[in-house]
């Protein structure tokens, strides 16, 4: 999906309603026993670095949502039958954590004492208003500090409805966003038609963190994916990598808000074409990195582009179609290369070398490095992602449903970039610190990215490739 903060995801006036957990569901996870299934490595850290920055007295909103159109006026009672349908299907959502001292302990609710309570809030003819109501709604709803985490609302109007599902960064990742609207439709649909929805079982992302830690907490810091983490950190003078090019940050300095870019990249026919060029090399997400690593040698100087590149986790069938946090982080170096023939080479070189590993999440990795990485910014490190999203099941129809992954947009000191490739093209959406001088690199960034993926000549045609997420 095009991905945007919520200022920037075609909201227009109508009747806004609301769907949270009813205050049954939430007396009943109240007094759940312990469920003796751990949170994933990635979990825990993102809850510990939310905590901590709120110790330092910030609050930085950091939820995932999706929004889309369902075509004419909907009816009420149906979409939330879908929706609570949909929450039942991933066991995740039903899931929370509470604190025992400085443990984190699970709970999970029966999927019998999960129901949602509707209210209507009112009436909007201000997209403005209902804008700023959202964020600041989806702001306290979706807290990575509490729970509930998640929220789900729609704007409804005579000649179509908009439905907003926001989450806490812990029960959902970019992939899990992307399968909403084709299962909240289909759900819907079969909701007022009367049908069955048939369909295999969904793995459980809470099964996932249970087997995901167990693998983790099996090796030990001789293991040789703590020693290659040891040796990169070791090259980034003992810190995780920053995008390097300025970003007018003091050292030491208060985490800065951040800004949003968001726009097309280049359109289907060049996006083509630069896959097809890439491909002997891995294809677009090699061509990317590879991009990058030229560019930011020419912005910021530095000899070698040193980042980490997520990938994702989602090993075994049981897991394709699971909402749940399914990333892990593999650390790349590029050094300069003359040309981009060269850097496409080197980085495919560093992807084939250490992409296994992300099977390792690197919160343990660094608890297995004895590093004191108190947390002080949401971002351990900047990040540039890679997704051709072309065969999620309903992508062709995105851009008619209006659909968007969003983002909340709020405090960082890192330089966070997501390309996707969409049916009409690819699609380019970066945060990064607000200042003058991160605001010109950015965009200079992203300009000759721009130019360089144009710039690439055709090679003789080669039928895509079934499209990969990373």
């Amino acid at each position: 999906m095009r991905i945007s903060d919520i200022q920037r995801c075609d909201i227009r006036p109508g009747r806004l309603v609301e769907w949270t957990f009813s205050p049954a569901t939430i007396a009943a996870a109240a007094v759940l026993p312990p469920d003796p299934r751990p949170p994933a490595y990635i979990q825990e850290s993102h809850i510990r670095t939310a905590r901590s920055v709120r110790e330092d007295g910030l609050f930085v909103p950091t939820w995932l949502g999706a929004a889309f159109d369902l075509p004419s006026q909907v009816d009420l009672d149906a979409l939330e039958q879908a929706l609570r349908d949909w929450t039942l299907r991933h066991e995740t959502l039903r899931s929370g954590f509470r604190w025992s001292g400085d443990d984190m302990q699970r709970f999970t609710l029966d999927e019998d004492d999960v129901t949602l309570r509707r209210e209507v809030v009112g009436d909007y003819a201000d997209a403005g208003l209902l804008i700023r109501y959202l964020q600041d709604r989806f702001d306290a709803a979706a807290d990575a500090l509490g729970w509930p985490n998640l929220i789900y609302a729609a704007v409804v109007r005579e000649n179509c409805t908009s439905v907003y599902l926001a989450f806490d960064h812990t029960n959902v990742d970019a992939y899990s966003l992307q399968r909403i609207p084709d299962e909240i439709h289909e759900l819907y649909t079969a909701r007022l038609t009367g049908q069955s929805v048939a369909g295999t079982p969904v793995g459980s992302y809470v099964d996932f963190c249970e087997q995901e830690r167990a693998n983790a907490d099996a090796i030990d810091d001789t293991h040789t994916i703590v020693s290659r983490w040891r040796e990169f950190i070791g090259r980034c003078d003992g810190r995780l990598p920053e995008f390097p090019v300025d970003l007018g940050l003091e050292p030491g300095g208060v985490l800065p808000a951040q800004k949003l870019v968001r726009e097309p990249l280049v359109d289907a026919d060049a996006a083509a074409v630069f896959e097809t060029y890439c491909r002997p090399y891995g294809g677009s997400l090699v061509g990317i990195l590879a991009a990058t690593s030229l560019i930011v040698h020419e912005l910021g100087g530095q000899p070698v582009y040193r980042t980490v590149v997520p990938f994702h986790t989602r090993l075994k069938s049981a897991w394709s179609e699971s909402v749940g946090w399914y990333v892990g982080g593999a650390p790349i170096e590029v050094p300069a290369a003359r040309d981009f023939d060269g850097a496409l080479a080197s980085v495919r070189a560093e992807l084939q070398a250490n992409r296994s590993l992300a099977r390792i999440p690197l919160a343990r990795v660094l608890r297995l490095l004895g590093k004191d990485f108190r947390p002080t910014s949401p971002d351990m490190y900047s990040i540039i992602s890679y997704v051709d999203a072309r065969l999620v099941p309903g992508s062709a129809n995105w851009a008619e449903q209006k659909a968007y992954g969003l983002l909340r947009v709020s405090y960082g000191d890192q330089v966070c970039a997501w390309v996707n490739r969409l049916h009409e093209g690819l699609w380019l959406a970066c945060r990064y610190p607000d200042t003058d001088i991160a605001y010109k690199n950015v965009c200079l960034y992203v300009e000759k990215l721009r130019d360089l993926i144009l710039a690439v000549p055709a090679r003789p045609h080669i039928p895509d490739p079934k499209p990969s997420s990373v």
